[in-house]
Formats: structure tokens, sequence, C-alpha cells
């Protein structure tokens, strides 16, 4: 291509700095609350979707890391949280410190010079440690503690992560309490009225012990979503599931079926009656890809037509699922050559473009050269689109695609 327009990301990662819960939390908390630790790995294994590592003692043998120490949880950073700049064949499940990440990956001057390299102007960022959509808070015991924590992380994005620094170019991206509707309802709102876009969710709640999107659970958080024009967006991973085949499946399935949950997952809300209750709602898939949608949206519209009556759907789905998906869904993708080449049955205002630093699925630094390959067949209106405009109106930014803050 002549030109590429300069990229918004709707999905790449931050990992917290050690400090963005001790600063935060009242006095009484600090010692309870999410902090970093250095001490050796004992055991880490990822097979059937499932991350298991066990943190060593002081003085124990193996590769020492640092691990944030939550209660019972112990989590351990590891390569694969910050794997840019590594060859591919170097990077394996394993251990690090913060001196041994991309500074990058926490540090706001740093990410934006990352991003100069990359052909990316501005990107929205979802957790780590909290995992994509606060589930770390959600399992915690106590759940006084477990709201402070998602006050303080949503306070630490807002303030430090998008603050001054990124001069409009990182985008807020806030946590909820996922054990309370109405509780999340207003940390929507107190957030919607800083100007965030944008809110973390799982894409399979019952897989966290959570009411399904087919329950009335969710409406006070899906009406405050819905009247302050705050996107829901849920990333891979969400139900802190992987998909999988079986227990012993090397995480090479995982990884190459990893859409398989944002499959799942839109169905369950083209099938909930939700978009129909909540007119502006909108949601979007990250790291989802998006070549699989066109089946999705063909075998759903078979369903609904033929078999509505008996599928439970009919008194609540009043329009063709593919005609919902237009005006709601949002899938993203970084790396998806056939869906491009199928950009007329998913729809250009549907699409959005991410490049998912720092983790090793990243296309970081050649993300603009992986999209000039794969949309140089598309005319320059589509591609920009894709690329940015599409970010701009969903996640409400300026036109020349920066957040404007509060």
């Amino acid at each position: 291509m002549e030109t590429f327009p300069e990229i918004i990301s709707v999905d790449d990662h931050t990992v917290e700095p050690p400090g963005v819960w001790r600063d935060r939390l009242p006095s009484k908390y600090r010692d309870s609350g999410p902090r970093v630790v250095r001490a050796p790995l004992k055991e880490m294994t990822f097979l059937g979707g499932r991350f298991a590592p066990v943190m060593g003692a002081p003085g124990d043998e193996g590769p020492v890391g640092d691990w944030w120490v939550y209660g019972d949880l112990h989590r351990p950073l590891t390569r694969l949280d910050t794997a840019v700049g590594y060859d591919r064949d170097e990077i394996r499940l394993e251990v690090i410190t913060y001196e041994q990440m991309r500074p990058g990956s926490y540090g706001v001057a740093d990410r934006l010079a990352d991003m100069d390299v990359n052909h990316v102007q501005s990107a929205l960022c979802f957790p780590t440690f909290p995992r994509f959509c606060g589930q770390t808070f959600t399992e915690a015991k106590d759940r006084e503690l477990g709201l402070l924590c998602v006050r303080a992380y949503n306070d630490w994005m807002v303030e430090e992560w998008c603050g001054p620094e990124a001069r409009g170019r990182l985008i807020p991206l806030t946590l909820i309490p996922l054990w309370d509707a109405e509780l999340a309802a207003a940390e929507v709102r107190r957030n919607a009225a800083r100007g965030v876009r944008a809110v973390a969710f799982s894409e399979i709640p019952p897989h966290l012990g959570l009411p399904s999107v087919h329950t009335g659970a969710w409406d006070p958080f899906l009406a405050a979503c819905d009247e302050t024009g705050t996107v829901v967006a849920m990333h891979i991973g969400s139900s802190s599931r992987m998909p999988s085949t079986s227990a012993d499946a090397p995480p090479a399935v995982g990884s190459t079926i990893t859409f398989a949950n944002c499959c799942f997952s839109m169905v369950d809300w083209l099938m909930s009656g939700k978009f129909e209750r909540f007119p502006n709602l909108r949601v979007m898939y990250a790291e989802g890809q998006i070549g699989w949608i066109p089946y999705i949206l063909e075998r759903a519209d078979v369903v609904w037509e033929e078999n509505r009556g008996w599928g439970g759907v009919a008194d609540k789905v009043r329009r063709p699922p593919s005609e919902l998906f237009a005006e709601h869904v949002h899938g993203c993708f970084f790396d998806d050559a056939f869906g491009l080449r199928n950009l007329d049955a998913i729809g250009v205002g549907n699409v959005l473009y991410e490049t998912d630093y720092p983790h090793s699925d990243s296309t970081w630094p050649r993300s603009r050269e992986v999209g000039e390959a794969q949309m140089g067949h598309l005319p320059a209106d589509v591609v920009e689109r894709i690329v940015r405009g599409n970010a701009i109106e969903l996640l409400g930014l300026t036109e020349d695609g920066l957040w404007a803050g509060p």
C-alpha cells in the first residue's frame, strides 16, 4: 500500500507496576492486597487450557521470578506476559522479573515509544494480574477488599496509565465487581463520568460460577452500559478457561482454537434477547479473530428461522441474529487473512484491528506490514475504517483517534 493508516489497537495489554494496589488501598489493606514478591518457581504447567504455577519458599532451588501475592493466590510474571522482542523459538513458559521485561510492558513512556516503532497511534489495554475481566478479585474471599482493588485498578488505569503522560494515546478499559451487578453498574457510571467508554467482561460467565447472559442477573450492569455508551469488551480467556480438548492436550491445541470461546459467547448473546432489550448495547471480542464469524451468522439465522419455536427464543429474539450482529457486535483481529477475504459476509463496520502487544502472539513490530499484506486487496476507505475509523466510533475517541479524557 502507498499509505497505511496509523493503527488504533483495540487489544493490547498492560503489565501492572508493583505499586498499583499498595499505593492506593487504605493502609489496613496494604499487606493483604496484591503485592509483588521475588521467589523461586517450584513447578509450572499449562495443560488442557489450565495454567498451574506453584511458588517455592525462600532458599528453594529453581528459577527466580517476580510473583503477585494476593490471599491464597500466587501468580508469577511469565515470558508469555511480555514476549515481544524475543525470537519465537526463545519464548517459553518461564518465570521472569520486571528487569527481564521489555519496559514498554509496564511503563507509559516506553510503551509510547514501542507504539511509535509499530505505527500505532492509540491502544486499549487489557489487564494482566487481575486477568482479562478482573476475575482475580471475584475469586478472592474478601469482597470488601475485592471492591477496593477493582476501584484502585480503575483509578490507576484512568489517572496514570491513561493520564497526562499518555497524551490521549492510551485508551482506558476498566473493571467491574463481577459478583454484584448493582455495584458493577455503579462502577460503569463512575468511570463513564470521567470519559471511559469500555469495560471488561467475561466471555462465558458461568465458567466463573456466575449467571449466564440468558438470565436477568446482569440487567443492571447492561442497563448502565446501554445508558452511558460503554462497550462490553470480552477477551479470549476471560472465562478463566481456554479452549482445549483434553486434560493432557499441549498448549498448541488451545492456541490454535483460541477463538472458540468467542464463538460460543457470541451465540449466547445473539440468542439472549439482550440486544433488543438494550438497543444501544455494543460488545466486542478481543483477540478472537474474525474468519469464523460468517458461518456462525449463517447457522444462527437458519436456527432462528427454522427452529425458534422449539428453540426457546421465539419470544425474545424478534429479528434474525445476523441483523443483531450488524448493529451490536464487533470482532477484533491481528492476523486473519481468511477473514479479510470474506469481509463482505462480516461487515466492514464490525471489524477492528489490534496488535496484542506485548504477548507472544503479537505482530509487533510488524503490525503495519502484516496489515498491508492482508488488506492490500481492500479499498483505502475500507482499510481506514478497519484500522482506526471503527475504533474511533466505538470507543468515543476524538476525530484524531485520541482519548479525550474526562
